[in-house]
């Protein structure tokens, strides 16, 4: 039975189990007070009825007294004062009723009948109170005295106690059914307005249920209003466990989604680096073997020396390109670089001179602005490249003419290399790929010879270095001022400072804008 019933309430809300078990909880109490408030008014009266039964006992045995020697005489019940339906009886020696009688109203006592004395027999006379049913008269409150030989039954009427209590029971079920159908109601709108919050919590979670979070994007879920997220209530704690709960979704799913992106464009980088570097690739060996081609023929269109010469560049050139994609691969792969304690100051120094060396038609600067050695822990080789990179790509892509500034700071917490020029600047598209592999200004296949010329991989394999070395590089560029921005870690050690100075140098220089071919 229990299980039916444990059964029967799984299957229905929260409301109406709370209601249902608030409302038996409250009936239980009311019938507990209900209880216990009859059976004390119960004791009261009847402790009541019981000295009113021992005081009239004691004033009939008075009575009595008066006539010790006629157990026949119960003469004192017609004084005064005798309440009606008070009962006396008296008893020989052997405690047989002689003579019983009950005060009537407005009338002379009554004798009792034969069988309305049986049902006073068997009361001793030590002045205890008994409950008789009294037939024809009703329940009697009875005790019986023995005074100097005179045995007096003395009996008062129950009714007014009986009534009393039927009263006092029928008000207090009414009363009580009142207030449990006035409490029910009460209880019933404080769960509805108490579970209301519930109720939008379970509302928010069906709707974000019905979001199709499978496909497309996922933004804005709809969360639990404020005041339903309260951590000092219940609904509270699980409006805010599931505001926690949906953000944890919507990030997940941003995650996943950029993830795919991330996916989606490595994919794209990766087909477009394979074809570039396909077509990089191609482009020297079909010059070779086209020079190869002639050379066999002999037909004497092209002289073997010219021949050769070409097939030695285009063979360089796909050395170079090869090696570069080696060194990419071997960073991208984490290979350690050879480390050691190397002077910035005079590494950016032998660049510029190389630089200078390389192109005679721009004006090269050096800056040294040392609070601290310009020291830094890393392979001074490829920290060489990054700056011949950076000051070849300055060289390669401004034009003749342009100022080129190769500056070092340092502090006791970095070292910072910038190469500046007042060429005419790198394209607003172009800079954030800038630092991409195979990124050019010219997207198509095509090459320029000459000055222009490149693969597109001296910035990336730049970039590259740098982030092995725990550095980064970053570039600012407007029409008249291009600067290129290398941060590395430094460390501690003594250091004279002073660079080589180098003849050809020039200090100063106005910059001046020029138009000239994209940078890369």
């Amino acid at each position: 039975m229990r299980t039916g019933i444990r059964n029967r309430l799984r299957g229905r809300s929260l409301r109406t189990r709370l209601l249902l078990f608030i409302s038996a909880t409250l009936v239980v109490v009311c019938t507990a007070m209900a209880l216990a408030t009859v059976y004390a008014q119960h004791a009261y009266l009847l402790g009541n009825l019981d000295q009113r039964v021992s005081d009239a006992a004691q004033r009939s045995q008075g009575g009595a007294a008066l006539q010790p020697d006629d157990d026949t005489d119960l003469g004192f019940l017609n004084e005064r004062g005798q309440p009606a339906g008070t009962l006396a009886a008296r008893f020989d020696g052997n405690g047989t009723i002689t003579v019983a009688e009950v005060v009537a109203r407005d009338a002379a006592p009554q004798r009792l009948t034969a069988a309305q004395r049986a049902a006073l027999d068997g009361i001793a006379p030590d002045g205890s109170m008994h409950t008789r049913t009294v037939p024809g008269l009703g329940t009697y409150r009875v005790t019986a005295l023995d005074g100097n030989g005179v045995r007096v039954l003395t009996g008062l009427p129950m009714d007014d106690v009986q009534d009393m209590i039927g009263g006092l029971v029928v008000v207090e079920a009414a009363a009580a059914a009142a207030g449990l159908a006035v409490a029910g109601c009460l209880c019933a709108v404080v769960i509805r307005r108490q579970l209301r919050p519930l109720g939008r919590v379970a509302a928010t979670a069906v709707e974000v249920s019905r979001t199709p979070l499978d496909r497309g994007e996922v933004t804005g879920l709809t969360r639990v209003p404020e005041r339903d997220t309260d951590p000092g209530t219940e609904a509270g704690q699980v409006g805010a466990a599931l505001n926690r709960m949906i953000d944890h979704v919507e990030s997940s799913l941003a995650e996943r989604r950029r993830s795919e992106e991330q996916v989606r464009s490595s994919e794209e980088r990766m087909r477009r680096f394979l074809a570039d570097a396909s077509h990089e690739l191609r482009t020297p060996l079909a010059s070779i073997a086209g020079y190869a081609e002639l050379m066999n023929r002999g037909t004497g269109r092209i002289e073997p020396e010219l021949a050769w010469r070409r097939v030695t560049a285009e063979s360089a050139r796909m050395t170079g390109l090869v090696e570069d994609l080696l060194l990419l691969a071997r960073l991208d792969e984490g290979r350690p670089l050879h480390s050691a304690e190397t002077d910035l100051a005079a590494l950016v120094a032998e660049a510029v001179w190389d630089a200078r060396a390389a192109g005679g038609g721009h004006d090269w600067q050096l800056a040294l602005h040392l609070d601290a050695p310009a020291l830094v822990v890393g392979d001074e080789a490829r920290l060489h490249q990054v700056v011949a990179n950076l000051l070849a790509n300055a060289r390669v892509h401004t034009p003749v003419g342009t100022t080129v500034v190769a500056s070092v700071e340092a502090t006791d917490a970095r070292c910072v290399i910038r190469v500046r020029d007042d060429g005419p600047g790198i394209p607003p598209a172009l800079l954030p790929t800038v630092f991409e592999r195979f990124t050019r200004a010219d997207t198509s296949r095509a090459r320029t010879h000459g000055a222009a010329g490149g693969s597109g991989l001296g910035l990336a394999i730049a970039a590259a270095i740098t982030t092995a070395h725990g550095g980064s590089i970053h570039v600012e560029s407007v029409p008249g001022r291009t600067e290129f921005t290398v941060e590395l870690p430094a460390v501690g050690g003594n250091f004279t400072v002073g660079a080589p100075s180098r003849p050809g140098m020039s200090t100063a220089s106005a910059p001046r804008p020029l138009d000239g071919a994209a940078r890369c």
